[in-house]
């Protein structure tokens, strides 16, 4: 399993057509009723398409007939009679296929907002390793761009392809009853259109499949270059990050391109096998005409109707390109949708309650990965009320330590306990709530205020939150707002800075009333002078708790019970702040590096 900033990951195996064909069918299967009835009206809609050129052949039969009795002998009466036939049947088909397609559309609409809500609930329950593994904006990409994909699809090419099947049967059948010669003329267009649809749709689709993972690359790539725009612009590597985003935009311009291209391509050719069809048609009803075996009436329906059976071909084969690419989409969003979840609870598995705080590891080994171990051997012994200083150099362990703890990943090997119990028997629920944290990025959400702070704790009153925000120092910045508690954070805590985001996060950690507590550089973003106030609230929010500090600081974890000094992976001393500078070892030699 990847660790934190491995994108790597595995690569995606195309899955059967068939089975996502039939997976985001599923979908509508709880709108049967309404597909219906909305598969009746089109039906119904068809058979005034089909009946519109019956009529249309009618009137021109009437004034062949009256033609050949003499000039004036044609019986308008007749021919108008058919023509307003022909041009009801057309209105009513007209107005019947606009609702259905209306309607069609807002299935399709409840549909992706369905779909986006089961994928939405499937992040909320994947583990952390696999966002340490993709990027946000490739996961964006399949909740965004791949469901309107497959959105469209439903909403116009379901109905569409069922109803163009019928023209297509429906004005075969009526071609045959007209005049079977003029059907062998052209029959020999259906093998042909069939083959070449079947040929080119193994060519396209891969190649959709690509265009759908050529822009998530797009997306995550565009996603990390706004977060880090700041950084950017300091190093002034904007020409750099535009060149790199113009190679990945042309790879995307290109799997576009060769994709729609491809696609384009089945339209033009079909529509030109249709027209030798049509011009088999012209050659042969002229031959069974001058033969006196077919009349104009014969062959005026015919030629409409081969217009009627080509048409939807031709539509067919554009919609098949559009199945293509909603498969290659649907493929990707049930990727996601078939990732592992976290791991269950064990059968029994306890509610943890009246946590006391007594923490201890027992030679864990764990790597994010089975070939590289990162923490080999660690062991410690945290009693209730106790503070945990972990320090270390960089990549040493001490955010997988954190990890571990909170079970965001499960130990290789050895044990975590939890008030003397395995901590895997206690639900993942309860266990990761009986824990505050504090990390060194911030995360807020767009809200007031007052709803970041008592994010954590349900029906948080007023005077509990400013509690929170006096004890973390932030209480005085808050009121010179203008709305105060009320202030609307914009999304990430754009409008205000690092260090205020910060302190909001202590204050949120404060209102969460937990016996074990997680400080990751929760002083980082603040000023010198702020963090010996945070300092003295966080000490006493750490009174009667067990809690877990890393700092790179290491004057600001002198009064810890404990220190953990960490070094690739293992706990390589252990001891308190005064025990570990008598030693003169790792600790010592960090401790001093940072005073010389």
């Amino acid at each position: 399993m990847p660790g934190p900033g491995d994108r790597g990951g595995k690569k995606e195996k195309p899955k059967d057509a068939k089975g996502t064909l039939l997976r985001i069918l599923r979908y509508l299967e709880k709108y049967k009723w309404i597909i219906a009835l909305l598969f009746l009206c089109a039906i119904v809609s068809n058979v005034g398409n089909l009946l519109g050129p019956r009529f249309a052949g009618k009137a021109i039969g009437v004034a062949e007939e009256g033609y050949k009795k003499g000039i004036g002998q044609v019986d308008m009466d007749q021919v108008l009679h058919y023509t307003i036939l022909m041009l009801l049947a057309y209105v009513c088909s007209n107005i019947l296929g606009f609702t259905v397609s209306v309607c069609m559309t807002r299935v399709g609409k409840r549909v992706a907002q369905n779909l986006r809500q089961d994928v939405f609930e499937k992040l909320m329950k994947l583990p952390v390793s696999y966002f340490d593994r993709n990027q946000a904006g490739d996961i964006i990409s399949r909740v965004s761009y791949d469901i309107d994909v497959v959105s469209t699809c439903l909403s116009t090419d379901v109905i569409q392809i069922l109803t163009s099947t019928i023209t297509v049967v429906g004005s075969f059948v009526i071609m045959c009853t007209i005049s079977v010669p003029l059907v062998l003329c052209m029959i020999f267009t259906i093998p042909l259109s069939i083959w070449y649809t079947k040929r080119m749709g193994k060519i396209t689709r891969p190649l959709y499949s690509k265009r759908s993972a050529a822009y998530g690359v797009m997306n995550g790539y565009a996603e990390e270059m706004f977060t880090g725009q700041k950084t950017i612009l300091a190093y002034a590597c904007e020409d750099k990050m535009s060149e790199r985003f113009s190679e990945i935009n042309r790879n995307a311009a290109e799997a576009y391109r060769n994709a729609d291209g491809m696609g384009m391509k089945m339209g033009p050719t079909i529509g030109m096998i249709s027209n030798l069809g049509l011009a088999a048609i012209g050659m042969g009803g002229a031959v069974l005409y001058m033969k006196a075996i077919v009349g104009l009436e014969q062959i005026s329906s015919f030629i409409l109707y081969s217009r009627k059976f080509s048409g939807p071909i031709n539509e067919i084969s554009n919609i098949i390109n559009e199945i293509f690419s909603a498969l290659a989409a649907g493929e990707r969003v049930f990727h996601l949708l078939d990732q592992p979840e976290e791991a269950a609870d064990l059968y029994g598995a306890e509610t943890l309650e009246n946590c006391q705080g007594e923490v201890g590891a027992k030679h864990v080994a764990f790597g994010y990965v089975p070939e590289k171990t990162i923490l080999k051997d660690l062991n410690f012994e945290a009693k209730p009320g106790q503070t945990i200083a972990i320090v270390g150099p960089t990549g040493a362990g001490k955010t997988t330590i954190i990890n571990l703890l909170m079970r965001f990943y499960d130990v290789n090997s050895g044990e975590i306990t939890v008030d003397d119990k395995e901590y895997r028997s206690y639900t993942m629920e309860s266990l990761r709530k009986n824990y505050a944290m504090v990390l060194q990025d911030t995360w807020l959400f767009q809200g007031t205020i007052f709803d970041n702070i008592a994010y954590g704790k349900e029906n948080a009153t007023k005077e509990e939150v400013v509690a929170a925000a006096k004890a973390a120092k932030i209480h005085d910045y808050v009121l010179r707002l203008p709305k105060g508690y009320n202030t609307i954070i914009y999304e990430d805590g754009g409008n205000i800075s690092k260090g205020q985001k910060q302190l909001l996060t202590i204050a949120r950690a404060m209102l969460y009333n937990t016996n074990m507590l997680i400080l990751d550089e929760a002083t980082s973003n603040v000023d010198t002078n702020t963090e010996r106030q945070v300092q003295k609230a966080i000490r006493s929010l750490m009174k009667g708790k067990t809690s877990f500090v890393i700092a790179h600081r290491l004057s600001t974890i002198q009064n810890a019970d404990q220190i953990l000094v960490v070094n690739a992976g293992d706990v390589v001393e252990q001891g308190t702040h005064d025990d570990l500078m008598t030693r003169r070892g790792f600790y010592y030699k960090l401790y001093a590096s940072q005073f010389e």
